[in-house]
Formats: C-alpha cells, sequence, structure tokens
C-alpha cells in the first residue's frame, strides 16, 4: 500500500473537517434508530393491537 492511500482521508460533502470512523456510525445509528422508531410508531397506529405472538394457531 503507499503511503499516499494510508493519508487519503474521507472527503465531506458539506466541506467540513473530515470525521472519524466511530462518529461517522454513531451518527449513521442514531438517524437508523429513529428511523425505526418512526417506523414502528406508524405500523403501532395503523394495525390494529393483536397479542404479540411468533407461533402459529394452528395446531402441530
Amino acid at each position: 500500500m503507499s503511503q499516499e492511500a494510508a493519508q487519503e482521508q474521507p472527503v465531506q460533502p458539506s466541506g467540513g473537517a473530515p470525521k472519524g470512523l466511530l462518529q461517522q456510525m454513531e451518527e449513521l445509528m442514531a438517524a437508523l434508530t429513529a428511523d425505526l422508531s418512526q417506523l414502528d410508531a406508524e405500523l403501532q397506529s395503523s394495525t390494529p393491537s393483536r397479542p404479540a405472538s411468533h407461533h402459529d394457531d394452528t395446531p402441530a
């Protein structure tokens, strides 16, 4: 590997300083959590309440 490749920093579209990988992952996880929470709220409000069961009701 060349030294140039090892020294490259990711380019940020906002033009700000490059972020660390951990910070990027934390931001992505926060965004994902918010999206999943919103989706869950939408699903909860659009479906009638049912018992949380992952089993079939058919006898074995």
